[in-house]
């Protein structure tokens, strides 16, 4: 059985125990067609899609602990722990512990040869980043930067392939976590413009005046493009955390989706045997193609950011 499979039993057998009326076994709601297999489904694709306050594992399940708001005023914070910021610090320990040796490893080798085994193969994609991501889109300077540029390429990465796991998550999944990510990208952008600019260089990013304006007519133009660069220095961050989160959201939907469709025809005695083959057969193929797209989306996001952070220390 696979990891997905396992899952849609469990979120089915919860979420039936909610969605299944007094008499009916958690599993039927889910598996009784038209009568309440599209409810069922739907609320099996909730429960598993959602956030948690809990982390599942064969045999176990580990209760996070809740913490009582912050309240700044009128506004409460709960930084209580989620599963999928759980599977975030997973994602950074992970980074960390393949990187921390290979780097390692790479600064011994300088000193008596190529790198051999994990570290050659990293060093390919640290090369692959710099060279086809980050000088290209960012130009001169662009090595100062390379390393924020492969932490986000990394990380979302890693992330990403975190979800394929079996019993992992997707935590680039959660509108919160790609505005995190987002909010990250727009700190460095802004910071780089700042740094290669100057103040005064940086200023004229948001209140520009082209040279050869009479004060009134300046006046007026400042006023109506300042808005305007505003916005668009909080749309690029934004497109970032919505195409992320749309496609991880999205890919993981259509699977739990494609295997949900077995438990809908588990009581048709013939036709379930070829719609389990069918979908079995579907996900294996969407997994690969999920695989695909979570580096697509990874390369995506840090190819992005450097041609932002180019465009800044660059302006026209």
């Amino acid at each position: 059985m696979t990891a997905q499979e396992e899952g849609l039993r469990e979120a089915v057998r919860q979420g039936g125990e909610a969605a299944s009326p007094a008499g009916v076994a958690p599993g039927e709601a889910v598996g009784q067609g038209g009568e309440g297999g599209g409810s069922g489904l739907g609320e099996m694709l909730m429960y598993h899609m959602g956030d948690q306050r809990v982390v599942e594992l064969p045999g176990w399940k580990w209760e996070l602990p809740q913490w009582d708001p912050i309240q700044i005023g009128a506004l409460s914070i709960d930084l209580s722990p989620t599963k999928h910021m759980v599977f975030l610090c997973i994602a950074a320990v992970v980074v960390l512990f393949i990187f921390i040796p290979v780097a390692r490893a790479m600064e011994r080798s300088y000193r008596g040869g190529a790198p051999r085994g994990l570290a050659n193969a990293m060093e390919a994609l640290v090369l692959f980043v710099r060279d086809r991501i980050a000088r290209p889109n960012i130009g001169h300077g662009a090595d100062a930067y390379t390393p924020f540029i492969l932490t986000l390429f990394f990380f979302i990465l890693t992330a990403n392939v975190l979800g394929l796991v079996p019993w992992g998550e997707t935590a680039t999944g959660n509108l919160s976590v790609t505005a995190g990510l987002a909010l990250g990208s727009l700190i460095g952008i802004e910071v780089s413009g700042f740094l290669t600019l100057g103040p005064k260089g940086y200023a004229r990013t948001i209140f520009y005046m082209p040279k050869g304006l009479g004060p009134v007519a300046g006046v007026m133009l400042v006023s109506i493009l300042t808005p305007v660069e505003i916005i668009g220095k909080l749309t690029k961050p934004s497109a970032l955390a919505l195409r992320l989160f749309a496609n991880m959201t999205a890919g993981h939907l259509v699977m739990l989706s494609v295997l949900g469709v077995i438990f809908v025809f588990a009581h048709q005695p013939v036709a379930r045997w070829g719609v389990a083959a069918g979908s079995v057969g579907l996900s294996m193929f969407l997994t690969v193609l999920k695989l695909v797209v979570s580096v697509l989306q990874a390369y995506i996001f840090a190819t992005l950011t450097s041609i932002f952070i180019g465009l800044i220390r660059h302006p026209h």
